[in-house]
């Protein structure tokens, strides 16, 4: 760590021109006093927990602006202090336990959900070496040469307390959710680790901060003598990667549209219902925090981490100190965000479509990314030429788009099938037939003073008519 504090060395990092000294490596770790540690873990603490209320507030606000209604604009400036007081006004309010819950359990599913979510951003990079007091750090509690791993263990560690939640409450609708859950992430963690993949192979690592270090210059190559660079960010070099990464953590953190474990109008709140009071809160803390996480993961392995974006990166003191902060926080903000514009614009999908896309879509395409850029990574590496890859890119969106085309005339062709066989079952009259919704006695046209339904024009039955009818002179 002596060597950090010395002066920059003027080597540049892969063709850029940020001075190595300022770029963290897993060697810069583990060297800090603990008044260092303790102070990061305080930081990343109130980051996570004011950025959650300040997210709910946001949310509640663009809604409202995406819906033409004003949102919440009472407590404090342009209702800044709303959240703050929902969150007072729930940890004070009665905490009810429902009868028959497995207390340990009960009381345990919203730690298990939150506290996973705070780990997970234990090593995520949000900057260079800085000087904090005089000591040179990472703007990085931690890293690990499986960090992304972690994260990963983090997600898988959450659901738990999301399936624990909807267990112990011994609710059918709690039971839905937690089950819907459980296999929601099974489904997409294993889409989102194949998205991964590609990222490995190019950065060589598994580390976050080598993971952002390999993104500040793209490597040479040559193309008809001339010579050139890959782009740096992976968001374009690894595009596909990025969409699947994009659906994914969408399901990961039960968002629109993909908030079936807790679908309010089949279970009216899934795992959450029978929770209140501070435990509910806590389950809302979690899933906010889970959005700034995955939001930040994204940055990391697909947006450069802290690097300036393009032309910013150009100057070299914008990589330097404080700056990358508000980089990364401004990419952070830009994917929590695209939360809120899916909320508002899109509903919430089928079950059966959630499975099917994770399963027949996301799976299948992100194997045959991953054997793509494998391939590419072997030939090029053997000195195979760059233009290839332009060659191998056309293929494979042909071949994706000739698979759509398939899938659409298949789907076309099955509803055809299914429209001439209602016409068919119609005209038979084979089937059950359907009763209109406007029929008399469903309007209460019918109904005799005393409380005897006449169905006598529907029935056809004139005697009964003439029954009632008497019946009603004589009241």
């Amino acid at each position: 760590m002596r060597a950090l504090s010395d002066a920059p060395v003027l080597i540049a990092a892969r063709g850029s021109s940020t001075p190595v000294s300022n770029v963290p490596t897993l060697a810069s770790f583990g060297h800090d006093p603990w008044w260092i540690v303790c102070l990061k873990v305080l930081v990343i603490f109130l980051f996570l927990l004011l950025g959650t209320l300040i997210a709910i507030w946001a949310e509640r606000r663009v809604l409202g602006r995406m819906q033409n209604r004003p949102g919440p604009n009472r407590a404090g400036p342009f209702g800044l202090l709303q959240t703050l007081m929902d969150g007072i006004k729930l940890a004070l309010m009665e905490d009810i336990v429902p009868r028959g819950v497995d207390r340990v359990l009960f009381w345990l599913a919203p730690a298990v959900s939150v506290i996973p979510a705070f780990v997970s951003f234990a090593v995520i990079p949000w900057g260079p070496i800085v000087s904090i007091f005089g000591h040179r750090t990472p703007l990085q509690l931690t890293d690990l040469p499986v960090a992304v791993l972690l994260i990963l263990a983090m997600s898988s560690m959450g659901v738990y307390g999301i399936v624990l939640a909807g267990w112990s409450a011994k609710s059918p609708y709690s039971l839905l959710g937690g089950l819907r859950s459980s296999a929601q992430v099974i489904s997409y963690e294993i889409a989102m680790g194949l998205a991964f993949v590609p990222v490995f192979l190019y950065a060589g690592s598994l580390s976050t901060s080598q993971i952002v270090a390999s993104q500040i210059h793209g490597a040479e190559f040559h193309w008809f003598g001339a010579t050139l660079h890959w782009p740096s960010w992976y968001v374009v070099l690894l595009f596909p990667s990025f969409l699947i990464y994009i659906c994914t953590m969408v399901g990961e953190t039960n968002r629109l549209p993909f908030d079936l474990p807790e679908g309010e109008a089949e279970i009216v709140g899934g795992y959450h219902t029978e929770y209140s009071s501070l435990k509910f809160a806590m389950l809302q803390l979690a899933e906010y925090v889970n959005m700034i996480t995955v939001s930040a993961l994204a940055t990391t392995l697909f947006l450069g981490g802290w690097r300036a974006p393009w032309p910013l990166s150009v100057w070299a003191s914008f990589d330097n100190g404080w700056w990358p902060v508000l980089w990364f926080l401004g990419k952070v903000v830009a994917f929590i965000f695209f939360f809120f514009w899916l909320r508002g614009s899109l509903p919430r999908i089928r079950y059966d479509q959630l499975m099917r896309l994770g399963w027949k879509v996301l799976i299948p395409f992100a194997l045959g990314w991953t054997l793509v850029v494998a391939t590419a990574r072997v030939y090029r590496r053997q000195g195979g030429s760059p233009g290839v890859y332009l060659v191998a890119g056309l293929i494979v969106l042909i071949i994706v788009l000739l698979l759509w085309a398939w899938d659409a005339a298949g789907r076309k062709a099955e509803a055809a099938a299914e429209v001439e066989g209602d016409e068919v079952t119609s005209a038979s009259g084979r089937a059950f037939p359907t009763p209109p919704m406007d029929l008399p006695h469903y309007h209460g046209i019918g109904l005799s003073g005393i409380g005897k339904p006449v169905l006598a024009s529907v029935a056809g039955d004139d005697t009964a008519a003439d029954d009632d009818d008497e019946s009603a002179r004589e009241v």
